[in-house]
């Protein structure tokens, strides 16, 4: 019986989009780091990284290996393991009769998955006691978006994470002349006033006022453009993507 590869890959884009990069850790069968490597993507959004670090995984393990792959975007599982077979069979279009984003990124890992045994598994990011492979990626992947420097490494060289930071309690705040209390301040989703706009396809953008999570599972920071994705906030990318 052949014994099944750990390994997490991860995207990052400062500013998304903004300067990006991906990254990988491929580890043995316990989860003990082996090797990782990282790259620079220019100008890209998180998405795009994302997608990469994926592709470039799956370029660099053996086919015939079982590979289980971590990941904390929820967009990039969904995308090669509930929303790949819908894509292809309308013609590579949403089920709004757009283009699908990322279609090519997206075709190549296709390619790559044919015949393998790929389990996904999702996990959430920057958590104090987060999954370990992650946070390697995370942060060579960060690494990578901000030097715009590719490297890679051994187990004797790995990428340090930042330390997780601790999530304060949440006060709940008094309930307002309605007999609702205030939602938007303690769902990071709140925008600065007149700080709107409009994406290319018309779908209004605000500007953060708190930092949150996208529903992709990637975190935006204050000030960074959000639109609407499903039925949170999140990154404008994204939205094409469940649109």
């Amino acid at each position: 019986m052949v014994e099944r590869v750990i390994a997490a890959c991860d995207g990052a884009a400062k500013g998304n989009p903004g300067p990006a990069g991906w990254a990988y850790v491929v580890a043995d069968g316990n989860g003990a780091p082996q090797r990782w490597e990282s790259g620079a993507l220019g100008r890209n959004t998180n998405n795009v990284g994302e997608l990469t670090a994926l592709q470039r995984l799956l370029e660099a393990t053996d086919p015939a290996t079982p590979l289980e792959v971590r990941l904390d975007s929820t967009y990039t599982r969904d995308a090669v393991t509930k929303w790949l077979h819908g894509w292809k069979r309308n013609g590579w279009k949403t089920a709004a009769g757009k283009p699908v984003a990322n279609q090519e990124l997206i075709q190549r890992i296709d390619a790559l998955l044919a015949g393998r045994d790929v389990e996904f598994v999702y996990v959430p990011a920057h958590q104090v006691d987060g999954d370990p492979l992650n946070a390697i990626a995370d942060k060579a992947a960060s690494d990578a978006a901000r030097t715009q420097q590719s490297a890679a490494g051994t187990a004797a060289d790995l990428p340090v994470p930042d330390p997780a930071p601790a999530t304060a309690p949440r006060t709940r705040r008094p309930a307002g002349a309605n007999g609702t209390a205030a939602k938007r301040a303690s769902t990071g989703s709140t925008a600065s006033t007149g700080s709107t706009g409009s994406t290319g396809g018309g779908r209004r953008t605000l500007a953060a006022k708190f930092p949150g999570r996208c529903p992709c599972g990637r975190s935006y920071g204050k000030g960074e453009t959000i639109t609407k994705v499903g039925a949170g906030w999140g990154h404008p990318d994204c939205a094409t993507a469940h649109a």
